[in-house]
């Protein structure tokens, strides 16, 4: 505390001795980033009482202070600069003219820091990443009504905030001074809200007005943007096409199934063109998954309809320098596409995810090493994406620790030289944080320690870490002038930083967004993970080695020997970490003189996360006693479960208490993509309060189960009866198909001898159809039908990684993977088939017309057809040929 009152004294006596001081700012204000540096300057300077007098030359006989800019062209050695100074002269020298420009805002910092114009100056300085972005999401929490996924036209009611122009000048003033150099806008089809085409003038899906207004504000964003050396980077989904358009020529606006087709791919290429020829210092990220229907395809529509785009707008404007287009790695082959791209373009840069969905480990592992690994030696920089932290909603996450760690990893591990950063919290909210306030906080301006903390390791990742943290105690100091009480805030920042990391990694089901883990799990899904379809690369990728919760309870039933990080370990430290936050942010509470609202909603958060570790490792405690009593078959086991689970729903009840009036929602995407833990269709099961009934009633179902289990004499036989399902009437309309019974002996290939073993009771009423296994490993599955009624198609997934399978329904890697129920398993392990593997359950459903289910190539089961309006009880069958125990997770529905 005294330190800041000094500091104030400090500044205010330089103030009043420099009041007669001139200076005489010296650069060519046609560049508009220099131009920009020398106002920045100019303020600072003014604000300290110096009169400024900004030139393109020096002017004569002026001997007082002179400060010149200038740019000494370096094309290897991007944004560099160095200050140097001599008596009363300082030169600021760009290697280029965003140099010039943070050497500008380098020089405009000390002196705001120190009250003084500086003397005997001699700074060089660049950034490690090449490519420092953040991202914007021009999306929403809901689908709008009669559209799909990603499909937003820039409209006033859709985006008020988009034509606040004073909203835009603060967040690009807040990159500029984090040094962020690039600015992602997410959208999946953006040119019908900005461009018009001759030849398709019935594509554009806004208004005349509304039109005219995309046209001023984001001429303005990218004139503004460029001045602080900022790219605006536009991204948009393939193959997706306006709604307009897709009427016009009775098309769907996406189609992941659809081959590309000429009119779609001139449609495409021409909006490119405009697009680069409308608005300067612009580029693409281009995302070729999710509604592309093959890799070759991928590989088409970037190299013969994306850069020929591209370079058409150039060649109209007369420009050879290439703008950036960014290469999503995501549910593509990026190899390949990169390539073959390579050769017809060259500033080509590529991204992926850098943990998933989510923030777990600064220790990636498998696949979150190994892919960007190798797209970082495609001959370009690659980029990270720090991507919608679904694990971190809504609480404040701010460990400098685990961020710097986590940019290191990014360099030393994934190979990556840019960072592009989302939001921490509240991405499909923008601007604003899911903080129940008066008026709504902005996130800007609530998670500038977010954006500042990664923008400060992008740009320079090997500072010392005691140094860090002195540094990031000052900041908190002075921002709740609490002095040195800002290193108690810092260390609540760092241990609360662990926690939601460390659980999902260990007990979760997806680092994708259909997880909102700070909303909890049910113990099914903890007791049975993989019935939830555990996302394939998500447990050996996330952070160090360690072991699930089967695993584990396996290998300590057989006394075998556990390896890495354990559930027992993980629980015991989120709890201490959530104690030691705790401890923390109270010793800093007596002292804060600043910001106090603010403080106290961070104060709220720490006791939020500590509510939720202690809330979790409840629940982990029943469910290793659960998962020892599929083993040990000894009820003592579940009752011992009791008094845990119901410790956890004590705890869950304070978490409710402290979040009721701090939050509006816990997760910001409120669709029926959320899956885990209880689906968010139609914007519902989106707080705690909501969450609270289901986790009471998982208690009280589990405490009657086990009192029937006493009854029963502990016989599980009784307790596992499920309806049995009837069959409807559909009109097959494919040419040459047979049926066959869901019965022990049936063949359910044309071309193969598997054969029924085992099938689940609830399924032995239907008939499934037959198709040739050959041809659906070559040429994939079209089930062609007509019905009168709406139905559910009961779909058989095997249950393995072979490449000779479809893999099932995936919200990680298909945003259309829900759109008719089937994201998830309805029955696990259903039915055993000697020579391939276990199937699980999924279900499609369709309304009364004509349809054609289609799907990927790989081995697929279509097991039957039942009414549309029949509930499926999620459960597991327990036919598999894993000696590993009974079944456990039915005691809890």
């Amino acid at each position: 505390m005294i330190r800041y009152w000094v500091f104030i004294l400090v500044t205010a006596i330089m103030l009043s001795c420099s009041t007669e001081k001139r200076v005489c700012i010296v650069g060519d204000e046609n560049m508009p980033r220099i131009a920009f540096g020398m106002e920045k300057l100019s303020k600072t300077l003014t604000d300290l009482g110096f009169q400024v007098i900004k030139a393109s030359n020096k002017p004569e006989n002026f001997n007082e202070s002179l400060i010149v800019i200038s740019e000494k062209k370096d094309d290897n050695n991007k944004e560099a600069f160095k200050i140097s100074s001599s008596k009363n002269n300082i030169l600021i020298e760009g290697t280029d003219a965003s140099g010039a420009l943070y050497g500008a805002l380098e020089l405009s910092d000390r002196i705001k820091k120190n009250g003084i114009f500086p003397s005997n100056l001699n700074i060089q300085d660049k950034p490690e990443m090449v490519l420092r972005g953040t991202c914007i999401g021009l999306q929403k929490t809901e689908y709008l009504p009669g559209r799909a996924v990603y499909e937003y036209p820039y409209t006033r009611e859709n985006f008020p905030w988009l034509y606040n122009k004073e909203l835009w000048i603060e967040y690009l003033d807040m990159m500029v001074e984090n040094r962020f150099n690039s600015l992602y806008l997410w959208n999946g089809h953006p040119f019908a809200s900005l461009v018009k085409l001759d030849d398709y003038p019935y594509a554009v899906e806004v208004d005349e007005e509304t039109f005219k207004k995309n046209e001023e504000i984001f001429k303005f964003l990218t004139n503004e943007a460029d001045k602080r050396g900022i790219w605006i980077i536009q991204m948009f989904y393939n193959i997706i096409v306006s709604k307009p358009f897709a009427e016009k020529h009775g098309i769907k606006t996406q189609e992941r199934s659809r081959p590309i087709t000429p009119l779609i791919a001139d449609y495409t290429q021409k909006s490119i063109t405009e697009f680069i020829k409308k608005y300067p210092n612009v580029g693409f990220l281009v995302t070729l998954g999710e509604a592309m229907h093959t890799i070759d395809d991928d590989v088409k529509w970037f190299t013969e309809t994306i850069i020929p785009g591209v370079k058409n707008g150039l060649k109209e404007l007369g420009i050879t320098s290439e703008p950036p287009i960014v290469l999503r790695g995501h549910d593509t082959d990026a190899k390949r596409v990169m390539e073959a791209a390579l050769p017809i373009y060259k500033n080509l840069y590529t991204t992926f995810k850098y943990n998933g969905e989510s923030l777990t480990t600064y220790e990636p592992r498998d696949a979150w090493e190994d892919i960007p690994k190798a797209l970082s030696k495609l001959g370009s920089v690659h980029i990270s994406n720090v991507h919608v932290l679904a694990n971190l909603e809504p609480f404040r996450y701010s460990s400098p620790d685990f961020i710097q760690k986590s940019v290191k990893a990014m360099h030393n591990i994934q190979g990556a030289n840019g960072l592009h950063l989302y939001p921490q919290a509240s991405y499909w909210d923008w601007p604003y944080t899911a903080d129940k306030t008066d008026e709504r906080l902005k996130q800007i301006n609530r998670d500038w320690m977010w954006y500042q903390a990664w923008a400060r390791y992008a740009w320079n990742s090997k500072r010392d870490r005691n140094e860090e943290i002195t540094y990031w105690s000052n900041v908190l100091g002075d921002y709740y002038a609490c002095g040195d009480r800002g290193k108690d805030i810092l260390e609540a920042y760092e241990e609360t930083g662990e926690i939601a990391p460390k659980l999902l990694r260990t007990f979760g089901i997806s680092d994708g967004n259909r997880q909102t883990l700070l909303l909890g799990m049910f113990m099914g899904q903890l007791v049975n993970p993989f019935k939830y379809h555990v996302y394939k690369d998500f447990l050996s990728s996330n952070g160090p080695v360690g072991e699930i919760l089967i695993d584990y309870a396996r290998k300590e039933w057989k006394g075998e020997p556990h390896v890495g990080e354990t559930p027992p370990q993980i629980i015991e430290e989120v709890i201490n970490h959530g104690k030691l936050a705790v401890k923390a942010i109270e010793h800093a509470s007596t002292s804060i003189s600043a910001n106090k609202d603010e403080f106290q909603r961070l104060r709220n958060d720490v006791y939020c996360y500590d509510a939720f570790a202690n809330y979790f490792a409840e629940k982990v405690r029943a469910a290793m006693l659960v998962l020892n009593y599929k083993y040990s078959n000894d009820i003592n086991d579940l009752e011992k479960a009791i008094p845990h689970l119901e410790k956890s729903v004590a705890y869950f009840t304070e978490l409710t208490k402290l979040t009721k009036d701090a939050y509006l929602y816990a997760n910001s995407m409120q669709t029926a993509q959320r899956r885990i833990p209880i689906t968010g269709r139609d914007g519902t099961n989106k707080t705690w309060e909501e969450l609270l009934p289901h986790y009471q009633n998982e208690l009280d179902v589990f405490k009657r189960n086990v009192d029937m289990l006493k009854s029963t004499g502990n016989d599980v036989k009784d307790m596992k009866e499920f309806k049995v399902f009837e069959p409807v009437e559909v009109t097959i309309l494919n040419q040459n198909i047979k049926r066959f019974q869901l019965k022990k002996g049936q063949s359910v290939y044309n071309d193969s001898d598997a054969k029924i073993e085992q099938i689940a009771e609830e399924l032995k009423r239907l008939s499934g159809v037959q198709f040739s296994d050959k041809k659906q490993q070559e040429n994939g599955t079209v089930l062609h039908f007509k019905i009168g009624k709406s139905v559910k198609i009961l779909v058989g997934y095997f249950n393995t990684n072979s490449y000779t399978v479809l893999e099932p329904p995936t919200l990680e890697t298909n945003a259309q993977a829900n759109d008719r129920g089937q994201a998830d398993i309805k029955i696990a392990n259903a039915m055993l088939i000697p020579g391939l593997y276990p199937v699980n359950v999924y279900s499609y459903l369709y309304e009364p017309g004509e349809h054609k289910l289609v799907l990927g190539k790989g081995r697929v089961l279509i097991l039957g057809f039942i009414d549309g309006d029949e509930n499926i009880a999620i459960h597991d069958a327990g036919l598999n040929n894993l000696e590993d125990g009974m079944a456990v997770d039915w005691l809890f529905y």
